[in-house]
């Protein structure tokens, strides 16, 4: 059984945002869960790529899924590298807590600005991104 220690590492994903157009957002994304991090190329590439590595967790559980006593998976490597968690536009540490209602709970992050903010799901999530990147591409110009 793990720690709380690492139930919260494997609950903070950072995702760095190297390139933002239109609205459009790629880069890469980290967690100790994963041995390497993976990269999207869109903001939907994202969202099913770190779904399928909570559902791969099994953590957080989703609340539609039928839960039982099985211990928590290990973590299979350390965090990653700091030379590679920061975006070239923006980087958050996205925290999930929960996954109910098909959708997730928890807090992001703004890195470069100190900001943190609760989200309530998916949606708001994805407007507290795009409203960081939106005022940093205005303080560039």
């Amino acid at each position: 059984m793990t720690t709380g220690v690492c139930d919260n590492a494997l609950r903070t994903t950072t995702v760095c945002v190297d390139h933002y157009k239109e609205d459009v957002f790629a880069g890469r994304f980290y967690n100790p869960y994963m041995k390497n991090g993976g990269e999207f190329k869109s903001l939907m590439q994202m969202l099913l790529k770190m779904e399928q590595m909570l559902d791969a967790m099994e953590f957080p559980q989703s609340f539609t899924q039928k839960r039982s006593f099985a211990d928590y998976p290990r973590l299979k490597t350390g965090p990653p590298s700091t030379e590679f968690s920061q975006g070239k536009l923006a980087t958050f540490a996205i925290k999930i807590i929960f996954r109910q209602n098909t959708s997730w709970q928890g807090s992001i992050l703004w890195l470069e600005w100190g900001e943190e903010q609760s989200f309530r799901s998916v949606l708001e999530l994805i407007y507290l991104m795009n409203n960081a990147l939106n005022k940093t591409v205005k303080q560039a110009v």
